[in-house]
């Protein structure tokens, strides 16, 4: 009676979200950035050492994983403006002519009499 009740897992990973390592992959990216970012302006035009590049990297890394976590869209959608709305009157205009709205047959000939 007690199996009968309990859900069998079909798939181990539904649910999960993927990882490279012990770090989730939608992280990848803007660490990739945040380094790449924190190499230019801190190492090659402020000239510090690798340390110190290093532990801005760091600082910027965390800080972002502080921010979005596993659910970046909860961060990041709140830079997305809400859309405007307003109401658009439009002319109806036909697409088609008079002509090739009939029923079908070719307007342009002359009707025949019959005799």
């Amino acid at each position: 009676m007690e199996n009968q009740t309990k859900f069998r897992k079909v798939n181990a990973s539904l649910g999960k979200h993927p990882n490279i390592g012990p770090f989730p992959a939608d992280q990848f990216l803007p660490w990739t950035v945040i380094c790449g970012v924190s190499y230019y302006l801190f190492h090659v035009l402020a000239g510090f050492s690798w340390l110190w590049t290093g532990l801005l990297a760091a600082w910027g890394i965390s800080t972002w994983w502080v921010l979005t976590g596993s659910k970046a869209w909860r961060f990041l959608s709140k830079f997305i403006p809400t859309p405007t709305w307003g109401r658009g009157y439009g002319r109806y205009q036909r697409i088609l002519s008079e002509r090739s709205v009939s029923s079908g047959k070719n307007t342009e000939y002359k009707a025949v009499k019959k005799q």
